[in-house]
């Protein structure tokens, strides 16, 4: 039988405890080297992006030569006005990358020893870092699988039998049931969007999928919508899973992924952050085969290219004072 990846010696190329036992040195310089990789590792300035600095001995910090801005190597980053080490955000990012199906706010306060609102925010800031390069601008092309799945707005069961209802009609849902569709080319991208129906999407599918793209679905009656602009090909699940190479089965691998990081590792996502949690599992999902330390190195790259967030610093501070 063949050895699942995961099993194998490529998928493990970073080792957690490497990277606990850095030196600050060693953790300052590694964030250099990742975040500015095109200058090998040489400071630039995220102000005037002017290469020419001056290094302070004393601090570590930099002075542009330019616009004599001082910065940080986490200035104008998801990590700006940092609080934590530079390591720690490294063993962070070792860490998040190593749950295959996600990894908990609450685990990772624990390995970290930080608050669990610490942990929130930073594992939500990785997760909007790594969801703007997972939700790029380019179209899907290609064969492309469109599929959706429900989630949130559990009702649980009633005790006895004659007292249980049918929680699929819609007269019995609480509201807080979504949708996510999912568009996901065949050995390529993953594009996942939230609604509150599937048919809701159909008018926004042209905006993620080129139109010479063909578009495997199944028979349901909101898809028929999409013949009109796009070459479509439908599985009957009733019937089979696969018939003449129709089917959604990749599509169906994303939510088998986003369902167990649900069920298994967060036991609840709320509606409000379901697109993010989403687009993170897309992330995994288009780098299955990849090893923890490219994913690692993608995830922080990614982190040290995003901007600062505007949703996610100060996000407590924020929710107090609306709170007040």
């Amino acid at each position: 039988m063949a050895q699942h990846f995961l099993l194998s010696s490529a998928a493990k190329s970073l080792s957690l405890v490497k990277v606990a036992r850095m030196s600050n040195e060693e953790a300052f310089e590694a964030f250099k080297a990742i975040r500015w990789a095109e200058t090998e590792g040489n400071p630039v300035c995220p102000h005037c992006n002017c290469g020419a600095c001056y290094t302070y001995k004393a601090r570590k910090i930099f002075k542009c030569k330019a616009c004599e801005k001082q910065f940080s190597v986490t200035s104008g980053t998801i990590f700006a006005d940092r609080k934590l080490p530079i390591r720690d955000y490294l063993l962070a990012i070792a860490i998040f990358v190593n749950g295959a199906k996600g990894y908990s706010m609450l685990q990772l306060s624990r390995d970290l020893s930080i608050s669990y609102k610490a942990a929130f925010v930073l594992a939500h800031k990785l997760r909007e870092a790594v969801s703007a390069e997972q939700a790029a601008d380019e179209k899907l092309t290609g064969e492309v699988e469109i599929d959706g799945g429900y989630f949130g707005g559990h009702i649980r069961p009633a005790n006895k039998k004659e007292n249980r209802i049918d929680r699929r009609r819609a007269r019995y849902q609480t509201g807080k049931r979504r949708v996510v569709v999912v568009m996901r080319e065949r050995n390529g991208r993953t594009l996942p969007y939230v609604f509150k129906t599937e048919a809701a999407s159909v008018p926004h599918i042209g905006n993620y999928v080129d139109h010479n793209a063909t578009v495997y679905a199944d028979e349901a009656l909101h898809w028929d919508a999409l013949h009109a602009r796009f070459l479509t090909k439908r599985i009957n699940h009733q019937k089979a899973y696969s018939t003449d190479e129709a089917c959604t089965n990749q599509a169906e691998s994303f939510f088998s992924r986003l369902r167990r990081a649900e069920i298994g590792t967060h036991h609840h996502i709320s509606g409000k952050y379901l697109g993010a949690y989403a687009l993170e599992m897309a992330w995994r999902e288009d780098r299955r085969r990849n090893s923890n330390g490219e994913q690692f190195l993608e995830m922080a790259r990614a982190s040290l290219l995003h901007p600062v967030s505007n949703q996610w610093k100060g996000y407590w501070r924020k929710a107090s004072n609306a709170a007040a």
